[in-house]
């Protein structure tokens, strides 16, 4: 059996994920030297509310090679074909030990057909191009052709953000602090992107948080490829009325075909704090798989 599975770095909604009965493999996260499971042992609900509190001891660090084997092993055991979209290498190390895990399950079962690829994403965006390669398998898609279309939708998908407080960054030494101290002081919120390597990188900085999220519709006025034939994503960390100023704007703006909504998960809310806010789309059409997403 062909199996697709991923990380909770995707972000997709619970409702999603049952529906479709996909395999999400939870990312650690470590609160006050307790370990964690994101989405598992941990819901975003209390997550957000211990790290409102910038003074409680919060990491995370990506899937490790034990954690991987035995999420793989099952699938090894039972012949199965997998392919793992893993969290973009640009952020965490999570395709790297993936790949360790791989080397010794197939000391045992050296026929054990699995494909890890690095989706180059983060959350929601990650979600989107997951989401994609669901619909693609449920309606017959090959292996081969999964694989294919993965390296043409990460090429094409494109994340914004932005945040309401620097904290977390200045915490996580993404920012210095005096640096984020002054950008606070004055208001400043930075607009983030997901590169074509998939790493962080701040394309603008606005002053107030309107008008950082404003920014997210320009960003996809300017790079969006015909946004109301697409499902388009949106993901949140805790912050409900954002959520629904941004799409309220999206909805206005561009009326998409569906709209993805889920909450940021650990793996990125540990350094971003409530309050992100990120818009995801892609920025060409489906090409040739396009009538897998046809009604």
């Amino acid at each position: 059996m062909l199996r697709i599975i991923t990380d909770s770095a995707s972000d997709l909604p619970k409702d999603y994920t049952k529906q479709h009965k996909l395999h999400v493999i939870p990312t650690p996260v470590v609160i006050d030297n307790v370990d964690y499971l994101d989405g598992s042992t941990i819901q975003t609900e209390e997550f957000y509310h211990i790290l409102d509190d910038i003074n409680r001891d919060v990491k995370t660090y990506h899937i490790n090679p034990a954690m991987f084997t035995d999420a793989f092993l099952p699938y090894a055991q039972a012949g199965d074909s997998v392919l793992y979209l893993c969290f973009s290498t640009g952020i965490a190390g999570t395709y790297n030990a993936a790949n360790i895990a791989l080397t010794g399950i197939r000391e045992e079962y050296p026929d054990f057909d699995l494909t890890i690829i690095d989706s180059k994403c983060a959350s929601i965006g990650f979600g989107l191009l997951v989401s994609k390669l669901v619909t693609m398998l449920e309606k017959g898609a090959s292996k081969e052709e999964l694989i294919e279309a993965a390296d043409y939708y990460i090429t094409h998908i494109r994340h914004v953000f932005t945040v309401q407080t620097l904290a977390y960054l200045i915490k996580g030494g993404r920012l210095t602090k005096f640096k984020g101290t002054l950008a606070e002081t004055l208001d400043m919120k930075p607009v983030l992107v997901v590169n074509k390597s998939g790493a962080l990188a701040v394309i603008k900085t606005v002053r107030g948080r309107k008008k950082s999220l404003r920014f997210l519709i320009d960003y996809a006025k300017e790079n969006g490829y015909h946004l109301e034939n697409q499902t388009v994503a949106l993901c949140h960390g805790e912050d409900m009325a954002s959520l629904n100023f941004i799409n309220a704007l999206v909805e206005e703006t561009f009326h998409p075909k569906d709209t993805l909504i889920s909450v940021v998960g650990c793996a990125i809310g540990a350094h971003t704090g409530r309050g992100l806010v990120g818009f995801c789309f892609f920025d060409a059409d489906d090409g040739k798989y396009s009538r897998y997403f046809t009604e």
